[in-house]
């Protein structure tokens, strides 16, 4: 534990940081394998990680020293296994409350749960789950937030940073003091049952929402219109009158054209 400027109630009070782990997810991971005790709310954060990890294995790539790459420790058991979705919620509007101040409307969530600022990425998130008979036992929630890393490498998708929009650099402990203080918030309300508004916040923060779109469904460009998310976390597309729905596997948002 080090002594940080995180304020909340648990989220961020034992920080962990260091220089570099292949991924913070699997460090965790590792301390509760071998059973070390550790508080709800715990954050593990690296200055550089060299394997972290995005949705479907994809590879998070980070510059040493630049970015926010942390994981938190949470244990939901409170939820039950079909609603794990809405844990996915609750954190992906925890980190919008928490940067609405620095980009305002801008900021989005693309489903699942990456967070976006327009149409390029600014971070993403990774959210493993250990399940015990009908309930979560814990839950490990990977961020990574592109803050003061100027440039990219071809290939890496449509990253941004804080510094690219901003045009300066930002303190890491601050904007991660910010983060922990908005999942928090966002936590407590999914713990004390108030689940009908983070998912009427999540749709109001989803990018592309009743927006015409055009996806890669099945190896075809289609075009459609998101028009929801199922209380299992499957999106929701209308296809010329026709409703379907997809997991993260089936279905790829393209550039709009």
């Amino acid at each position: 534990m080090q002594n940080n400027i995180i304020s909340g109630l648990f989220v961020g009070q034992n920080l962990v940081t260091l220089k570099e782990v292949d991924s913070t997810n699997n460090y965790l991971k590792e301390l509760l394998a071998n059973s070390k005790p550790l508080t709800e709310g715990t954050v593990i954060m690296a200055e550089a990680q060299h394997a972290g990890r995005g949705q479907h294995n994809n590879k998070w790539l980070s510059e040493p020293g630049k970015n926010l790459t942390f994981s938190i420790l949470l244990k939901p058991s409170f939820l039950p296994i079909q609603q794990q979705f809405d844990l996915t919620r609750c954190i992906s509007i925890g980190v919008i409350n928490a940067l609405k101040p620095y980009f305002g409307i801008a900021l989005k969530v693309k489903w699942p749960n990456d967070i976006y600022v327009g149409e390029r990425k600014l971070g993403g998130m990774l959210i493993e789950n250990q399940l015990q008979g009908s309930q979560i036992r814990h839950s490990i929630v990977g961020i990574g937030i592109n803050v003061n890393q100027d440039n990219f490498p071809e290939g890496s998708g449509t990253p941004i940073s804080f510094k690219q929009i901003l045009h300066r650099d930002y303190h890491l402990q601050t904007i991660l003091a910010e983060l922990c203080k908005g999942i928090e918030v966002s936590y407590l309300q999914l713990k004390a049952g108030r689940v009908e508004g983070i998912r009427n916040a999540y749709i109001d923060s989803l990018l592309a929402f009743n927006e015409p779109r055009y996806f890669k469904v099945n190896g075809n460009v289609v075009s459609g219109v998101i028009t929801g998310v199922t209380g299992e976390g499957l999106l929701q597309v209308n296809h010329d009158g026709i409703e379907s729905r997809y997991n993260l596997k089936e279905i790829e948002f393209l550039k709009n054209q």
